[in-house]
């Protein structure tokens, strides 16, 4: 009897130390939970804060950062072409005496460089009477030596370069069948190596006047390569790519470098063109392109972007909203706009004959009256000094 009692006494024993056990573990893992609980409504309070903050940082950070760039815009925007020097490279007739005529409404002091004495001599009698003090100075752009020259004649006669525009161009439209490594040659003597010249002469006196502007007009064909083009968008893509470089080392000296890509303008040059091939075909299509309405941009429009990006020290402009999204379709879809830029040679002139390698300016080439929409830009031609040459060569 007594064992079984000690039995009985000793498994009540053991199932009251279970129930206190249990319990225990019970109020231990509710008061668990309830500090997991705690923390973690704590915690996500903490990390809402958190997020909280970093927002409002971020906010902050943005403000100051957009206002930051209002300011130095604004500052930018301050620069004065009042009396500044401003050189421009084929200045004499098209985009560079429409961008001299509203410099000079600026009072602009106006150098321009161009190689015909007669378009020189007809820019200067256009530009005098608007208030512009000018000098021209004949210069062939493909010589080294006439460049250096040139400069030496600004500089003597003003004192400083303030202001350089590299504008001077030669397009060549044509099959790449029908040219050769001169005209290639052509092009990048004077898109490239001329620009080249011009910006290592002025760098070192703008630097020590405390600054400068250069203004380099590339093209669209310096971002997408066009066919029948192919000597123009070698050259082009060559000052591209050069502008954009010097750019980022010529601003530790306060020279601020501007890359314009225009698309097409309506300046009047497409009669100065020169082409190969089957002449009368490509500059039909070549001054149709030039003057569609919503494709193309007025002279004075253009050149009223690119004095307003100069002011400003804007690093890069595109002119025209045909030439932004060809870059950017280029940029996103690589071989899509290859395979456009395909399809679209095939709707452009096939080779000539022999008689195709000779080089004739639109001019020479031209063999429609003008249309509707290339009236105006025989209109350009007019009012822009594109006049025929008498003798081309």
């Amino acid at each position: 009897m007594g064992r079984m009692v000690e039995a009985f006494s000793i498994a009540y024993s053991r199932l009251a130390s279970r129930r206190k056990s249990a319990v225990a573990t019970g109020l231990f893992a509710r008061v668990a939970r309830r500090k997991s609980a705690v923390a973690t409504v704590f915690g996500s309070k903490v990390q809402r804060y958190a997020f909280a903050m970093k927002h409002s940082h971020v906010v902050v950070l943005a403000s100051l950062a957009v206002g930051a760039w209002a300011l130095a815009r604004n500052s930018r925007s301050r620069f004065s072409f009042a009396k500044k020097v401003v050189l421009i490279s084929g200045g004499s007739r098209g985009l560079g005496l429409v961008l001299a005529r509203q410099l000079a409404r600026e009072s602009a002091r106006i150098a321009l460089l161009a190689r015909n004495a007669d378009e020189l001599a007809r820019a200067k009698a256009d530009l005098e009477p608007r208030g512009a003090e000018v000098l021209t100075v004949q210069c062939d752009l493909t010589d080294r030596a006439q460049i250096a020259s040139a400069v030496e004649t600004v500089i003597a006669h003003f004192g400083s370069i303030d202001v350089l525009i590299n504008n001077a161009g030669v397009i060549e439209v044509g099959p790449l069948t029908h040219m050769v490594r001169a005209d290639f040659e052509r092009s990048i003597a004077t898109h490239f190596w001329a620009p080249y010249e011009l910006i290592m002469l002025v760098r070192s006196q703008m630097a020590e006047r405390g600054g400068g502007r250069i203004v380099n007009i590339s093209s669209i064909g310096g971002k997408v390569a066009v066919p029948h083009l192919a000597p123009y968008v070698t050259g082009k893509f060559a000052l591209t790519g050069f502008s954009d470089s010097a750019r980022a080392e010529l601003a530790a000296e306060n020279i601020r470098v501007t890359t314009v890509a225009p698309g097409m303008m309506r300046t009047g040059s497409h009669v100065n063109a020169r082409f190969k091939g089957n002449h009368a075909a490509e500059f039909a299509w070549f001054s149709f392109s030039n003057g569609l309405p919503l494709l193309s941009m007025s002279a004075e429009r253009a050149a009223d972007k690119i004095i307003a990006a100069c002011r400003r020290g804007q690093p890069s402009l595109i002119l025209t909203f045909g030439a932004r999204l060809a870059i950017a379709s280029n940029a996103i879809a690589p071989n899509l706009t290859g395979s456009a830029m395909k399809l679209a040679n095939r709707f452009l002139p096939s080779p000539a004959t022999a008689e195709g390698d000779e080089l004739r300016t639109g001019w020479q080439s031209r063999q429609r009256s003008a249309n509707i929409f290339t009236r105006h830009l025989d209109q350009a031609t007019a009012r822009n000094n594109e006049r025929q040459p008498p003798n081309f060569r």
